[in-house]
């Protein structure tokens, strides 16, 4: 097993939040089509590779290993278990500083720096970057696990997950810039808020090394599934919708779908 690889693509998905950063300084804000299209389009790969790649790969493995219906119910228990486990960490950071709660674009543009608003700023920037290294955690497990297994997999995933936690380094760049009007400040948080995907991956390999086989195995991919479409409904579309036209969100989702379903069709 390639230990090195996946963790390197974990890495890499993890640090494209600097991404985001930069493009605070590089973008207009106001011009946000196309990053809700990319959030759409990696929606639709994570949703469409979760449900008919990962989670019937999960499916198959537990069932060689446990029997049909044994393995079948591990399969579906795990996959929910997923989508309960992204859940309770999405609740347990306040909404105020929470990256999956979208904040508009008018929000972002309407900043000014009085004082009093700068330490505000300053707080919220901090905070999301917390949070969005809490929310990269399990991510990051995900993503090593997935590369693990099947690298080819694993890249698709690194680059659906580096394209999702491009905004969240927006929203962790934006408040600390306009707070401190130091963009080395911003970029270094909104960059080191990443590290927490490598720092999951590298937890997770300590953890279950020596537990790995099919079981395990069978038993991650299923749960990573379920984290998967839990963040593309919960997070990635809503904020798609909320940067740019719905239909926009839509047509991204809808490529990203059919690019994926290409790429294992390629494969095969």
């Amino acid at each position: 097993m390639n230990y090195w690889f996946a963790f390197v693509l974990t890495l890499l998905a993890g640090l494209s939040t600097g991404i985001g950063s930069v493009l605070v300084f590089l973008t207009k804000r106001d011009n946000t089509k196309f990053l809700s299209i990319a959030l759409g389009f990696s929606a639709g790969v994570m949703i469409y590779v979760s449900m008919v790649e990962i989670l019937q790969e999960a499916k198959v493995t537990l069932i060689q290993a446990m029997g049909e219906v044994n393995g079948s119910w591990l399969a579906v228990g795990a996959f929910f278990g997923g989508i309960i486990l992204i859940a309770v960490i999405d609740r347990l950071v306040p909404s105020e500083e929470n990256p999956h709660e979208v904040c508009s674009t008018t929000e972002l543009k309407g900043i000014h720096s009085s004082p009093t608003e700068q330490t505000k700023l300053m707080r919220m920037g901090v905070f999301t970057a917390l949070a969005v290294a809490i929310h990269n955690f399990p991510e990051g497990l995900a993503t090593f696990i997935a590369a693990l297994q099947d690298p080819k997999l694993g890249v698709v995933i690194a680059v659906a997950v580096a394209i999702h936690n491009i905004p969240e380094g927006i929203a962790v760049g934006v408040p600390i810039y306009y707070a401190t009007g130091d963009k080395k400040k911003a970029f270094r948080l909104s960059f080191l808020s990443g590290l927490s995907e490598p720092l999951g991956a590298l937890i997770g390999l300590l953890l279950l090394y020596r537990f790995l086989n099919d079981v395990v195995f069978g038993v991650l991919f299923a749960t990573v599934a379920g984290i998967m479409v839990f963040i593309s409904l919960d997070e990635l579309l809503p904020m798609a919708r909320e940067y740019g036209k719905a239909h926009l969100a839509i047509y991204g989702l809808i490529a990203g779908m059919m690019v994926m379903a290409l790429s294992l069709l390629l494969f095969i």
